[in-house]
């Protein structure tokens, strides 16, 4: 038989935050001299990214673009750079485009009102509560994954938290569980717990101060929740990327389109297969080569996987400088690397080539 509890919607949050008092995290780079720029960015870069990696991150981040201003004036390729290796690319390119309406719109200051926060690119509801609360203790709600977490197994919450109703209910209980004081102490625990101790795996519930009246806990179900998402089977898309090099130092890379993926990143051309790519280099004049097949690999997106086989054209001298000129192609020194964004797997070809070719 299924235990059922009442929940003390007070004494929830006074447990939670006496946690955090003991055990929550208060040294992250992003709470020391607090703003609203810097909270912004950490929660940006925390979509779906883990602490321990964007850390490393934020700082050389911050270090480079100290005010929103400095953000908004610096080129996309800059931004793009410094976030290569952090993936989904939208996150970098709404920052940027976001930094540059609050220049515009704001003097260059981050806003205060929910209403214009939720409004600016990239940033949603729970995100625009994020920054507010967290900053300036201000009485939002929110409902990232950790929180999704630890909601869903306390009330075993079933469903798909990405369904309109269940998100919807969650936000309700969010709500109802945040407090109208030391809402800042109490998001952040939120979110810490769902990090440290109600884990996606061997959640710690021994650890937890709102064990007593978790009904995941008490009906053995922890592991049951959240509910995951119905598993469709994922495509595999193929390609081979050319790998053009000059002279030994110099790789031809092509910009990406805005939108899609790898958006504004800098990729190797890529061909359905070697026999079109070698006969766009035929149509480029390129007849003089050698040509070596590199280890494939995989790339997996967040929707189908990406079969990769990077083809090593070495060449010369490139006499046909036509396609050199245009906008869309950079040609990069391997001894002098430019500041450009590249893609996960446009950076782990130049790794290997650097270290085995």
């Amino acid at each position: 038989m299924m235990k059922e509890f009442v929940v003390n919607h007070e004494n929830f949050s006074q447990r939670i935050i006496a946690w955090h008092e003991q055990f929550g995290r208060k040294t992250l780079p992003w709470q020391q001299d607090k703003s609203l720029y810097k909270t912004w960015v950490s929660e940006v870069m925390l979509q779906q990214t883990q602490v321990a990696t964007v850390i490393p991150y934020f700082k050389k981040f911050m270090r480079s673009f100290p005010t929103i201003t400095y953000l908004a004036n610096a080129p996309l390729d800059e931004v793009l750079h410094h976030w290569t290796g952090l993936g989904y690319y939208a996150r970098a390119r709404n920052l940027h485009k976001a930094a540059q309406y609050i220049r515009d719109n704001y003097a260059g200051k981050f806003p205060e009102e929910f209403d214009q926060v939720v409004n600016l690119p990239g940033i949603g509801r729970s995100t625009a509560g994020a920054i507010l609360s967290l900053t300036l203790d201000k009485n939002f709600a929110i409902l990232d994954g950790n929180v999704k977490r630890v909601l869903t197994r306390h009330q075993t919450i079933e469903g798909w938290t990405g369904e309109k109703a269940v998100e919807n209910r969650l936000w309700q209980l969010a709500e109802k569980l945040t407090p109208a004081k030391q809402t800042n102490i109490f998001n952040q625990a939120m979110m810490d717990m769902g990090a440290m101790v109600c884990t996606r795996s061997k959640a710690n519930c021994t650890e937890c101060p709102v064990q007593l009246d978790c009904l995941a806990l008490a009906n053995d179900t922890v592991r049951d929740y959240p509910t995951p998402k119905a598993k469709k089977k994922i495509p595999v898309k193929t390609a081979v990327m050319l790998v053009l090099r000059e002279n030994g130092t110099t790789l031809r890379l092509k910009q990406r389109p805005p939108a899609g993926i790898w958006g504004g990143l800098w990729c190797f051309p890529e061909y359905e297969n070697e026999a079109l790519c070698l006969a766009d280099l035929h149509q480029q004049g390129i007849e003089q080569f050698d040509k070596r097949v590199l280890p494939a690999f995989r790339h997996t997106f967040s929707h189908f996987h990406f079969d990769i086989t990077p083809l090593l054209i070495d060449v010369e001298i490139i006499e046909t400088k036509q396609v050199m000129e245009e906008s869309d192609v950079l040609c990069y020194n391997l001894q002098h690397p430019q500041k450009v964004g590249l893609a996960a797997a446009t950076k782990k070809i130049i790794t290997t080539v650097n270290k085995n070719y």
